[in-house]
This record gives C-alpha cells, sequence and structure tokens, in this order.
C-alpha cells in the first residue's frame, strides 16, 4: 500500500512505485506473448517441417514400391518365358521322339508282313500237295500282296500312309472297323498274355 503522511495525503513516490510496476507487469506480459508467440511459430515450423518429411517419406515409399513391383512383374515375364521356352522344347523333344518310335514301329510292321509273305509263300507247295493247287494258288497270291503291302509301307511317308488309311476308311469303312477290331483283339492278346507270363 501507499505510504501517507499526516496531513492525509498520499507520498508522490508510491504512485511512480505503482506506474512503474505496472510498467513491468505490462513488459513481463508483452514478454509472455512475444515468447508464446515465437513459441507458436516455431511449433508450426516444426509441424510443417514434419509434414514436408512424412510426404518425402511418404513418396519414398510409393516409389520403393512401384520398383519392386515393377521388378517382380519383370521375373514373373522373364520365369513365363523361360517356362515357355522349356515346353517348347519339351514339345520337340517328344515330337523327335514320337517321329523316331514311329518310324521303328513301321519298320517292324514291314518287316513283320514281309516275313509273313515269306512264311506263307513257303506254305504254298505244302498247301499245294494237301489241298490242292488251287488254294496254293490262293497262297501265293496272298503272300504277293501281303509282300507288297510291305514294301509299299517301307517306301511311303506319315503323311502318304494316313492318306492311305483315310482313303481305305472312306471306300471299306466296315473293313476298316473290322480291321481295328481284330487289331485291338491282338494287341489285347499281346499285352494279356505279357501280363499273366510276367505274374
Amino acid at each position: 500500500m501507499a505510504d501517507t503522511t499526516s496531513t492525509g495525503t498520499t507520498d508522490s513516490a508510491a504512485p511512480v512505485l505503482s506506474v512503474e510496476g505496472a510498467n513491468i507487469a505490462a513488459d513481463e506480459v508483452t514478454n509472455a506473448d512475444a515468447a508464446g508467440t515465437a513459441g507458436l511459430a516455431d511449433a508450426k515450423t516444426r509441424f510443417g517441417k514434419a509434414i514436408e518429411e512424412a510426404k518425402a517419406g511418404a513418396a519414398a515409399l510409393k516409389d520403393e514400391a512401384s520398383a519392386r513391383a515393377s521388378d517382380a512383374r519383370d521375373k514373373a515375364a522373364s520365369t513365363a518365358a523361360d517356362w515357355q521356352e522349356q515346353a517348347g522344347a519339351y514339345a520337340s523333344q517328344a515330337r523327335d521322339k514320337g517321329i523316331e518310335l514311329a518310324k521303328v514301329g513301321k519298320t517292324r510292321a514291314s518287316d513283320a508282313l514281309a516275313a509273313l509273305g515269306q512264311t506263307i509263300s513257303g506254305s504254298a507247295g505244302t498247301i499245294d500237295e494237301k489241298l490242292g493247287v488251287q488254294y496254293g494258288d490262293y497262297a501265293r497270291s496272298a503272300a504277293r500282296s501281303i509282300q507288297e503291302t510291305a514294301a509299299s509301307l517301307e517306301a511311303k511317308d506319315f503323311a502318304e500312309l494316313g492318306e492311305d488309311l483315310k482313303e481305305a476308311v472312306r471306300k471299306s469303312p466296315a473293313i476298316a472297323v473290322g480291321i481295328a477290331a481284330v487289331a485291338g483283339y491282338a494287341l489285347a492278346r499281346l499285352i494279356g498274355g505279357s501280363d499273366k507270363s510276367d505274374a
């Protein structure tokens, strides 16, 4: 409180102190406001920097994810191309092996027909003696036909054989079905016979 004199008036020094105190208090408030404003500006600056860093980090992650996805696509395309190349190589090998086996089968069939023709031709004399010359001639004719078929089979390639087979089926479908049935039966007996002897 202010000092009062005996006359009841206040001392002039007291009011100066209170004005000075008010000025000091105002300065402190101003300094606090300035410090608060500076702190707020500093916080905004830091927050802005954090946002920019987050954006940069997100962009970097996006670029990395895009690069990894591109690498994965490239690797998948490369793997698919490798598999396709390997499949082509296997198909080529299978085709070559199939052609090789077909050639061996054609040669064996031709040899078997030629041997059958020779066997029938060799038996023609015996057929003449036992059944008559007419039946011997049938046997010789059949042997010649079988041997000609064997030679024709050996001379033709697969495309020609396929065309001949198609033409034979067109001309005589019933005979073709009968031959297929007999061949299937003979093959089943051949396979069935080998299974029984193995057991």
